[in-house]
């Protein structure tokens, strides 16, 4: 008897239950009651994709997840050259900022790379040389997330690179676009780049489509970063990473000499693209996607008060002030596991300072400037005649 009383109360239970879930169902929340289900669903199903070693969440994939199978080949002979389009590129990629990253764990991750910083493809004949340039001091933490993410996102592009951190000295305001000029002589001496990236060591690509080859024209490849909304903050805007051929670095005189801090040198790099007669190509919104990892304002790095009186003068100083009129010294060249490490002195706004003259086996490198440019592929003949 109580058996009995017992299966009527259960069905009278679910009975009731169902007929609440479908009045709940049939109010006018019903479309958020199934969207709360729905998440609730996904999220459980992500939580267990994670614990199973998946490579995918939802904002995209594991950086390094096409590269398990890549192994070194041993005989170069009759390599064919890597596809156009490399079948390693999968998109949009997950970037996220681990604490306790160490430079050994990431060399660990990119076995191929060799000292330096430099890799091949290892099955294929790369059809590019990009060299990226990366002006630095003071920003270990944020060079640890670069590296970790960009090799493996040049890897996936089936590139013949090399990564180049160029260190200013001493304690002196930094200079981002003197830097730059440095990092172009000191690469094109060790190898005949055909593309060269300047990369913002706080800015790290979301999405390997974002191709880091060079285009007939100057190429913005930062155009859609988060601090700005993922969108191009203004038309001439050609900061955080651009990409330039040795040919279009000349002809636009390179980079000027003289900000010193923060602000400015992007617009003047922008102008001279424009003043040499060549335009500025972009990826799409959807492409040129770029995360920054928050700071605050370096010390040494304050907001360049003397910007928009220089902008104003950039049609009257572009061919004076630049690749032409570098000087620097550079202090050391380390080649690192995972990139080169070249520390350089540029000087002040007074002009450069060497130090006091040593024994010539101990006398550091002094790089004087070059004629100005007339004709640029002339130039660019003979500068890697000489180097």
């Amino acid at each position: 008897m109580f058996s009995f009383h017992s299966k009527w109360r259960y069905l009278v239970m679910l009975l009731g239950i169902q007929l609440v879930v479908m009045a709940l169902l049939s109010r006018d929340g019903y479309h958020k009651r199934v969207t709360y289900f729905f998440r609730i669903f996904r999220k459980m199903d992500m939580i267990s994709g994670s614990a199973a070693g998946h490579g995918r969440n939802h904002t995209g994939a594991d950086v390094y997840a096409n590269l398990s199978y890549l192994v070194n080949v041993h005989s170069k002979d009759d390599i064919p050259y890597c596809p156009q389009k490399s079948r390693l590129i999968g998109g949009p990629i997950h970037v996220s900022f681990r604490s306790g990253l160490t430079l050994a764990q990431i060399e660990r991750k990119n076995p191929l790379v060799v000292r330096g910083g430099r890799y091949r493809p290892p099955d294929c004949e790369a059809r590019h040389r990009t060299a990226i340039i990366i002006p630095h001091r003071n920003r270990e933490n944020h060079l640890k997330f670069l590296l970790y993410y960009l090799h493996p996102f040049l890897q996936r592009q089936q590139l013949n690179y090399g990564i180049y951190v160029i260190h200013q000295a001493g304690n002196y305001t930094f200079n981002r676009a003197k830097l730059m000029n440095v990092g172009f002589r000191e690469a094109m001496r060790e190898e005949d780049w055909d593309c060269l990236f300047f990369h913002d060591v706080d800015l790290i690509p979301e999405d390997d489509r974002n191709t880091y080859t060079c285009d007939q024209n100057p190429k913005h490849a930062a155009i859609a970063m988060d601090k700005f909304g993922y969108k191009l903050p203004y038309k001439m805007y050609f900061g955080g990473v651009s990409a330039l051929t040795p040919l279009h670095y000349l002809k636009m005189n390179g980079f000027p000499n003289n900000y010193w801090g923060w602000g400015g040198e992007d617009d003047d790099i922008g102008i001279r693209v424009s003043l040499a007669g060549m335009t500025i190509t972009r990826p799409s919104l959807k492409v040129g996607r770029y995360k920054m990892i928050k700071h605050k304002h370096d010390q040494g790095n304050e907001v360049n008060p003397k910007r928009f009186n220089m902008l104003a003068k950039t049609r009257q100083t572009w061919k004076l002030d630049g690749m032409n009129s570098v000087e620097y010294e550079v202090v050391s060249r380390e080649y690192l596991p995972l990139y080169t490490n070249i520390t350089v002195n540029v000087g002040t706004e007074a002009g450069l300072h060497p130090p006091t003259k040593k024994p010539e086996k101990e006398q550091k490198q002094q790089n004087l400037p070059m004629d100005n440019l007339e004709d640029p592929e002339e130039e660019l003949i003979d500068f890697q005649s000489q180097h």
